[in-house]
């Protein structure tokens, strides 16, 4: 058994008998990991308020060939705003399903955790929450194995003109090929270029985004459709975030 130190970010909790955790960490250094926290159910545990969700620090662990175990932990961020906020909450436990989801055990993705990272501080600072959930879903795209066409026209390779969305071609779909796919999403021009900028921005250099309300409901169709026909996931946060909304267009 070995004594190892890791920075993480609690993505999942579930209680253990009368007094422990099972806590899930998305790690820098070895990707998604479950360790056992005993005795961080107890009030007074040093090991409580490090093993809340969205949590960011330190963490050292007792690793074995099976569950390791939490011995301490030094926080760095509560990302409390997240955790005192349901639509915060909401879609943070989101992007967290879906990298959960998307993931397997102990596979390093340095990348993957400087995204959710980055995602989560974003989120916890008050940046558009629909433009952050909509940057980390098309970057997902890739670890799910799936790779649109966002740089030209899905069937010819055009680059020029005008473009429309199609979930059958997986992509970009020029004016002169549109009778390829007679359901592909008539997008605007912005849209066109958001996706490919979400595509490929590196999130840190993420200035103030503003987009009007059309062509975040026209991300929203094409991204959801999208991830409907090709990652195979259902996520129950993705509901609840439906209903919020709903909910949010009635206040």
């Amino acid at each position: 058994m070995m004594l190892e130190k890791c920075e993480g970010i609690v993505i999942r909790t579930t209680d253990y008998a009368e007094t422990n955790k099972i806590v899930t960490l998305y790690t820098r250094e070895w990707g998604k990991v479950g360790v056992m926290a005993r005795g961080a159910k107890k009030p007074n545990s040093r090991l409580t308020a490090i093993t809340q969700p969205f949590t960011y620090g330190h963490f050292l662990i007792q690793r074995g060939r099976g569950l390791g175990t939490l011995q301490q932990g030094e926080m760095i961020s509560s990302m409390r705003s997240i955790r005192e906020d349901i639509f915060l909450t909401a879609y943070a436990s989101y992007i967290i399903e879906l990298l959960d989801k998307g993931t397997e055990e102990k596979k390093p993705n340095p990348y993957l955790f400087e995204l959710l990272f980055q995602t989560l501080q974003y989120m916890n600072e008050g940046y558009d929450l629909d433009i952050l959930m909509n940057i980390f879903e098309i970057k997902m795209l890739n670890v799910l194995g799936i790779y649109p066409v966002l740089d030209q026209c899905a069937n010819c390779g055009n680059t020029e003109g005008s473009f429309s969305f199609s979930i059958r071609e997986g992509g970009l779909l020029c004016h002169r090929c549109l009778e390829k796919d007679p359901y592909h999403f008539k997008i605007s021009s912005a849209t066109v270029r958001l996706l490919r900028l979400f595509y490929l921005l590196d999130l840190k250099r993420l200035g103030n985004i503003s987009v009007k309300d059309e062509t975040k409901a026209e991300l929203k169709k094409v991204i959801t459709a999208y991830y409907e026909e090709y990652s195979g996931l259902y996520l129950k946060t993705k509901k609840f975030l439906d209903q919020l909304d709903k909910f949010k267009d009635k206040l």
